[in-house]
């Protein structure tokens, strides 16, 4: 994994020795592309451990001293990305936000802040970045001959409804742009607030033009709270389901991560009742710890299940080779050996009776055939300063 990550690979590190109310990631763990060294030290002054930052980030149980949230306002130069990854169902995505407040300690995402040269602990949950062009970029690109109409996933890398959505309202401004010319789009997400934009979405679903998403690791509300600290409660999720079947969105769920000897007991019941609640498809993801993921799950497993700890780490390590995750494309998602066997034979029962359908299939239903390529006026340069804008947001 790299020198940048060592001296964090040990969950009883001091930068792991207590909670923070209302985050995911116990420490700033540093990124593998940090230039200058931290080590966490206690300097007598609080009953916390300080890695150089006065704003209690790593020692705090109470909102009053845990880090705040920073947005950094961006002006991006690109907003699609392309993978040609055999096992992810689209070819196209795009994420409004760098960073999320969810802050989900098992986030897959959270290695990229690392390219910030910002910890994937804390920073990635506390230090976001929000594309506020995203809109007028997408339009660029739709406008453009090389464009060729199929589904855009939105939001896979960070969620788009995150909290600060809810007031910078950048997904919205990208969906009616998508709206007005017919694009396709697929959004997956944690969060309530889609359902601000239904309107938007129930018109684009008459044209089979969306699909959703939403993602629910477990029913366990106090479990929620310690994975996914900012997300909506796993009965508030069910009720988005609800919601969105009933505007006549096309809804499915995805059980992720299925963690052993933590949510794994209770995932079909997860799927019974996003049946219940009109989804039409469903599927799963066991746990990923990409490079600095490993070091901050493991804490984490250390201060809220220290007695699954091995336990844990061993499952996995079952299902990846011995290794504590192995990236390889077709297993990577699903893991392999006989646990990965147990847990797919589990699913499918429980799709059976559910009646549920793979999410695989969605992005395959979406229509293209309506789109309209449109106009596009750049906007007038942006007048700034040269640094960009930030405003703190709790």
């Amino acid at each position: 994994m790299g020198n940048a990550l060592s001296s964090f690979s040990d969950p009883e590190s001091p930068a792991a020795s207590r909670a923070i109310k209302g985050r995911g990631a116990l420490s700033n763990l540093q990124g593998r592309f940090e230039h200058q060294l931290r080590e966490d030290f206690h300097d007598g002054w609080s009953d916390g451990w300080s890695d150089g930052w006065s704003d209690g980030r790593n020692g705090a149980e109470n909102e009053a001293s845990a880090p705040r949230t920073q947005i950094t306002e961006e002006i991006a130069h690109s907003i699609l990305t392309r993978n040609q990854s055999p096992d992810i169902p689209f070819n196209v995505s795009l994420n409004p936000y760098r960073g999320c407040e969810h802050g989900c300690v098992y986030c897959f995402a959270r290695p990229t802040h690392s390219y910030l040269e910002l910890s994937p602990g804390l920073d990635f949950e506390t230090r976001l970045f929000a594309k506020i062009n995203a809109a007028e970029l997408l339009r660029r690109e739709l406008a453009s001959p090389s464009w060729r109409p199929e589904g855009i996933a939105l939001g896979v890398n960070t969620d788009a409804y995150q909290p600060c959505e809810r007031k910078l309202g950048i997904t919205r401004q990208v969906l009616e742009v998508m709206q007005e010319c017919g694009q396709p789009v697929g959004l997956i997400t944690k969060s309530a607030l889609i359902e601000r934009d239904i309107d938007i979405l129930a018109a684009m679903a008459k044209k089979r033009q969306v699909t959703v998403t939403i993602t629910i690791t477990s029913l366990d509300h106090a479990l929620s709270r310690k994975l996914e600290p900012r997300a909506a409660s796993p009965t508030r999720r069910i009720k988005t389901v609800a919601r969105l079947a009933e505007a006549g969105i096309p809804v499915g769920v995805n059980v992720a991560p299925i963690i052993p000897f933590i949510t794994d007991q209770d995932f079909e019941q997860v799927l019974y009742a996003a049946a219940d609640a009109g989804a039409t498809s469903a599927g799963y993801i066991v746990l990923r710890l990409p490079w600095e993921v490993n070091p901050l799950f493991q804490q984490w497993l250390h201060m809220h299940f220290p007695d699954r700890l091995e336990r844990v780490m061993g499952r996995l390590r079952d299902m990846r080779g011995g290794k504590d995750y192995d990236a390889s494309y077709g297993t990577r998602m699903r893991g392999e050996g006989v646990w990965a066997e147990l847990i797919r034979q589990r699913y499918d029962v429980a799709m059976r009776r559910s009646g549920l359908a793979s999410r695989r299939q969605d992005y395959a239903e979406l229509d293209a055939s309506g789109f309209t390529r449109p106009r596009y006026i750049p906007a007038a340069a942006a007048k700034t300063d040269g640094s960009p804008h930030q405003q703190d947001m709790f």
